[in-house]
């Protein structure tokens, strides 16, 4: 049997793919590092952004959710929120910019130059993720946990596509908030009364 010659014109195509595919990944882990390094400049006026109501507890959920690895008073925010306002508006608000806001994790997971990769953590999350996919994305967004940018860094890794990731991502965060803001309302309102 002969073998086919190759095309010079595929493996143009192809060249140029991996180097697209290269570049945005560059981009995407430059956007991530920017991401973080703004709101951990910012964090300590994050808070002043819930006086502007549900787009302000939106802002201040992406923010808080945007950054990989460095925390930001985002729950606070949201349980002190679901005393002043409609909870489940809270809950909204709050789980949407969340959702959004974890697209950092995925990208830096996407971009192929996750440090998380060597961490015993990250070696006990990806399995799961390869197992269970958006189960497990679902169910570690709702609950609230330090390893959630390690599962979102994972998922990126994984390849999950983006939209079932954030849909998966704004479930579990909606009812995370949930809990948050209602929390709030009953037991500030019981305390003040």
């Amino acid at each position: 049997m002969k073998r086919a010659a190759k095309n010079p014109q595929v493996e143009l195509l192809k060249k140029k793919s991996k180097l697209s595919t290269k570049f945005l990944r560059f981009v995407a882990l430059l956007i991530v590092v920017a991401i973080t390094i703004f709101i951990f400049s910012i964090r300590d006026r994050i808070e002043q952004f819930s006086a502007f109501g549900y787009p302000g507890i939106f802002i201040v959920a992406l923010l808080a959710n945007a950054t990989v690895f460095l925390p930001a008073p985002g729950v606070a925010v949201v349980f002190a929120s679901g005393s002043i306002f409609n909870p489940l508006g809270v809950a909204f608000a709050a789980g949407t910019g969340g959702a959004i806001g974890e697209l950092s994790g995925y990208l830096a997971g996407f971009s192929g130059q996750a440090v998380v990769e060597k961490t015993a953590i990250y070696d006990r999350i990806f399995p799961w993720i390869n197992k269970y996919g958006l189960w497990t994305v679902l169910v570690l967004s709702a609950i609230p946990n330090p390893f959630f940018d390690i599962a979102g860094v994972a998922s990126g890794i994984a390849k999950i596509p983006i939209l079932r990731f954030l849909f998966a991502c704004w479930i579990g965060q909606l009812i995370k908030m949930g809990l948050f803001a209602y929390a709030g309302y009953y037991s500030l309102n019981w305390i003040f009364n």
